[in-house]
């Protein structure tokens, strides 16, 4: 962005020109040299630091780029707050839209869903795994360890998916990150408000309230702050890139190939056939505009693996240069969001089948419907968890039948690569959220 002081000067410094030149380089390109620095510094350099006998290496990188995700969360749950009041205050949010919304979620996970389960029982890439499932699992971790390293996994029962809801306090959801009783509290409170702004109107006694005006000034100034931290994703993609790549090694990467594979395989089919069909065929949306005007807010949530830190993105992508209504856009970006994790729904069933094929256990076509039915619940859940579509995947692996024995073993060697999945699950449900808003505008016409 130009500098008001620049654009006012007839003959700038070179200096200003450079530092113009620099923040106008796209930020792909920047994550890209970033990736490719990140990956160089934790292959090189390992866990040994830069200097001999200094104190920074990959390590001290990896720790800058948990600081970005602490700041990311730390607007997270005020920002899905705002936004939500917002849109609620400023649209007609009737059921007939809400409708809508769940019924174009429900197609959309259906398809994914389905897509998965084909992949999965036509290849049985699963298999390779056969025979060398223990003997990969050491080699990445003592098997003494590998229950240690398996997430705590959250109840997703009826009763306490409902009592997430629910918070105990007005100010738990911001201090938790729950984001559904976040969005349950702000919907309350814009009902309310609109209740009693129709009751005066009613007696024709209604004045403007400034309430309205400091909504909707607080929601933009969060995005004008998350617009600014995003920014910053080049440089936490090279530490997550370094310190992974250092922890881990390259080695892993020849170990699970194929899971890593044919995981990202069946996300770039959804995302890139799916998607960008259903945007060209019922949204009127071709593959150029879809995806070249899409293309930026798809970046920003692979570099920073949230689609809620994608959210602003993603709206400023949708209104001002796909020409989607502002309603349709926030009711997508903002509420929608919460429900529209196909990307997890996918990977997590893809990986029950994939492991139970590693171990040859026997799914029936009824047992893998039953799995992916826990996947969506799971989904809804995982909302408001950090890393949730790894936190609740030893769940889904129990509901498919498989032991704690061999979630053990599963979990440490599927960490290893799940910063590169859970990158790409978010780059699928940004392009999910655009999806939806494209559905909800079309259904309008």
């Amino acid at each position: 962005m130009d500098s008001p002081l620049l654009s006012n000067t007839q003959d700038p410094e070179p200096e200003n020109k450079t530092a113009k030149f620099r923040w106008r380089v796209p930020l792909y390109v920047q994550i890209c040299l970033a990736v490719i620095v990140g990956w160089a510094l934790g292959t090189y350099f390992g866990e040994q630091p830069f200097v001999r006998g200094g104190r920074v290496g990959n390590e001290e990188l990896g720790r800058l780029a948990q600081l970005f995700t602490t700041l990311l969360k730390a607007l997270a749950s005020p920002l899905v707050f705002f936004a939500v009041l917002d849109a609620f205050l400023r649209t007609e949010m009737t059921w007939e839209r809400g409708s809508k919304l769940l019924l174009f979620c429900l197609l959309n996970v259906t398809v994914a869903m389905s897509l998965g389960l084909i992949i999965m029982n036509t290849f049985h890439p699963g298999e390779a795994w056969r025979g060398r499932f223990q003997e990969m699992a050491v080699s990445v971790i003592d098997t003494k360890d590998a229950a240690a390293r398996v997430p705590v996994t959250p109840s997703l029962t009826l009763i306490d998916s409902l009592a997430r809801l629910i918070p105990t306090s007005v100010l738990q959801p911001f201090a938790d990150g729950n984001l559904m009783a976040l969005i349950v509290l702000a919907l309350l409170i814009g009902a309310a408000y609109r209740s009693l702004r129709a009751e005066e109107q009613e007696r024709e006694v209604f004045v403007p309230s400034p309430f309205e005006k400091v909504v909707e000034s607080c929601f933009r100034i969060l995005v004008r702050m998350l617009e600014w931290i995003v920014r910053l994703v080049p440089i936490a993609v090279l530490g997550a890139v370094a310190q992974s790549v250092a922890t881990t090694g390259s080695h892993v990467f020849q170990l699970v190939a194929v899971f890593l594979g044919f995981i990202l395989a069946g996300l770039t089919v959804h995302a890139f056939g799916y998607y960008t069909l259903m945007a060209w065929w019922y949204g009127r949306k071709p593959p150029r505009v879809f995806l070249g005007y899409g293309w930026e807010a798809i970046l920003t949530g692979l570099s920073t693996n949230s689609s809620l830190a994608t959210v602003p993105v993603t709206l400023r992508v949708l209104t001002e240069k796909m020409g989607i209504s502002d309603q349709s856009a926030r009711l997508s970006a903002c509420v929608g969001t919460n429900f529209n994790n196909d990307g997890i729904t996918l990977y997590e069933a893809m990986t029950a089948v994939f492991l139970a094929q590693a171990v040859g256990l026997e799914l029936s076509l009824v047992g893998q419907m039953q799995t992916v039915g826990l996947c969506v619940l799971a989904s809804l859940g995982a909302a408001g968890i950090p890393q949730g579509g790894l936190a609740v995947l030893p769940l889904v692996l129990t509901s498919a039948g498989l032991s704690a024995e061999v979630i053990g073993l599963a979990m440490p060697l599927i960490m290893t690569v799940d910063w590169i999945i859970a990158r790409y699950r978010s780059c699928v449900n940004v392009m999910g959220d655009m999806v939806v808003a494209i559905q909800l505008d079309r259904s309008r016409n």
